[in-house]
C-alpha cells in the first residue's frame, strides 16, 4: 500500500511539473533590421509581429501557450545578427527565431540555428538560404528564381529579348542576378549589359550610360532600397524610355515615395497579392486574410500594410501552425516542414523535406506603378 501511494504520489509531481512547462510562455525570438539602411524591411516585420503575438495572447495564446516575443534590432548589420543570434539562442532560450531581414544576414546566422538545432524562419528572398535545403532553416519570401520567372514571362508576351541587368553587390542582388543570368540563358533571353552597383551608391547614371548604349529592349534592376529608387530617378533623368522592371524587393509604397511617382511611373515588378488584394477576385482563397491583416495593420500603426511586414505574418502562421504539434524546437521543425496548404500573406505554402520555401508562380502578381499605387498587369 506504501508503495502504491509513492507511485501515486510520483505521477502525481510528474503530472504538475508537465502542466508547469506546458503552461510556460513560448519564446519567440526575431532579429529583424528595424533600423538602418534595410529598416522598410524590419519596421512593419517587428511591428506585424508584435501586432499577431499580441492578438494571440489576448485570446489564450496559441495551443495552450502564452507567447513571449524578443526582438533585437539588427540594423541590417551581418555580424551583429550573428551576435544577437546567439544571445537568443544561449540568453534568451527561444524555441525558434524569426528573421534576419535581408539575405546575407540570414545566411551568417544559418550556420548557428544548424549547429544549435534552433528552426529559424528568414524573412529574406535569397534561393541559398533553402536550397540546398537545411535542416533548421525555412524562408517565406518567395524564392528569387520565381520572381525572375515571372518577370521572363511578362517580358516573353512582349517579345523583350536583348535585356540589361543592374543588381546590387550584396547577398539578395547577388543572388537575382545569378538566377536573372541562369534563367534568361535557358529561356532565350540575351543579356546585353551586365551591370552592378554598391549598397550605398548614390547615383547609379555612369552603369545606365553603357546600359543605354546596349539598347536593351527591357533593363531589370534587383535590389532593395534605396538602390532601386536612386535608379528609377536616374533613367528619368538620363531620358532612358526602355521599359524597366525592378525585383520584389521593392514592392512597398517606401519605393514610390522614395523614388517620386515621376519617375516611378509604369514601372513593373512582380509583388505579393498583397500589393492589390483589392483588385483580386472574390473567390481568391487569401482575399480574406490579406483584407484582415491590411485593416488590422492600419488600425494599430496608422498605416497599410507591406509585403515586407507579410514575411513576418507568414513565419507566425506557421509556427503557430506547428505549436499544435508540440513546443520544444525539433516539433516546430518539423511541424513548419510538414506544412500543408497554409494560407497566408505571401502565398499557399506547402512545406516538405525537400522544400524549406512553399510557394511557387501563384506567389506573385505582376504589377505596374500607375499615378502613385499599383496596378495589377493582367
Amino acid at each position: 500500500m506504501k508503495k502504491l501511494i509513492v507511485l501515486v504520489a510520483s505521477l502525481i509531481t510528474l503530472l504538475v511539473a508537465a502542466a508547469a512547462i506546458a503552461a510556460e510562455p513560448l519564446r519567440i525570438g526575431a532579429l529583424f533590421a528595424v533600423t538602418g539602411p534595410a529598416s522598410f524591411l524590419g519596421e512593419p516585420e517587428k511591428n506585424t509581429l508584435e501586432m499577431l503575438v499580441k492578438e494571440a495572447n489576448a485570446k489564450g495564446g496559441v495551443a495552450g501557450r502564452k507567447l513571449e516575443l524578443v526582438v533585437y534590432d539588427t540594423q541590417g548589420d551581418v555580424t551583429k545578427s550573428v551576435q544577437l543570434a546567439n544571445k537568443l539562442i544561449k540568453n534568451d532560450k527561444v524555441s525558434v527565431i524569426v528573421g534576419p531581414s535581408t539575405t546575407g544576414e540570414s545566411m551568417a546566422v544559418i550556420p548557428l540555428a544548424e549547429k544549435e538545432k534552433i528552426p529559424l524562419v528568414s524573412c529574406a528572398a535569397g534561393i541559398k538560404i533553402t536550397e540546398p535545403v537545411k535542416k533548421w532553416v525555412f524562408k517565406t519570401p518567395a524564392n528569387d528564381h520565381v520572381a525572375v520567372e515571372k518577370i521572363l514571362i511578362h517580358a516573353a508576351r512582349y517579345k523583350q529579348k536583348n535585356l540589361a541587368i543592374i543588381t546590387v553587390s550584396d547577398g539578395f542582388g547577388s543572388s537575382g542576378r545569378e538566377q536573372l543570368k541562369a534563367l534568361a540563358s535557358n529561356k532565350g533571353f540575351r543579356v546585353v549589359a551586365d551591370e552592378v552597383y554598391g549598397p550605398k551608391d548614390t547615383d547609379m547614371t555612369a552603369q545606365l550610360t553603357k546600359i543605354k548604349a546596349s539598347k536593351p529592349d527591357a533593363i531589370i534592376c534587383w535590389g532593395t532600397n534605396p538602390g532601386p529608387a536612386i535608379i528609377a530617378r536616374n533613367v528619368k533623368q538620363l531620358g532612358i524610355k526602355t521599359p524597366l522592371y525592378m525585383s520584389h524587393g521593392v514592392a512597398s509604397k517606401k519605393f514610390i515615395e522614395l523614388a517620386g511617382s515621376d519617375a516611378a511611373e509604369g514601372i513593373l515588378l512582380p509583388a505579393g497579392k498583397l500589393t492589390v488584394f483589392d483588385k483580386l477576385p472574390k473567390n481568391d482563397l487569401q482575399l480574406k486574410l490579406l483584407r484582415s491583416y491590411d485593416q488590422a495593420y492600419k488600425k494599430n500603426y496608422g498605416v497599410e500594410a507591406s509585403t515586407f511586414g507579410g514575411y513576418a505574418y507568414d513565419a507566425f502562421i506557421l509556427i503557430s501552425n506547428a505549436l499544435k504539434k508540440g513546443g520544444t524546437p525539433a516539433q516546430i521543425r518539423d511541424g513548419i516542414e510538414q506544412s500543408k496548404r497554409v494560407v497566408s500573406v505571401s502565398g499557399i505554402f506547402t512545406m516538405s523535406p525537400t522544400d524549406h520555401n512553399g510557394l511557387d508562380l501563384s506567389a506573385f502578381e505582376m504589377v505596374r506603378i500607375t499615378r502613385g499605387d499599383w496596378e495589377l498587369v493582367k
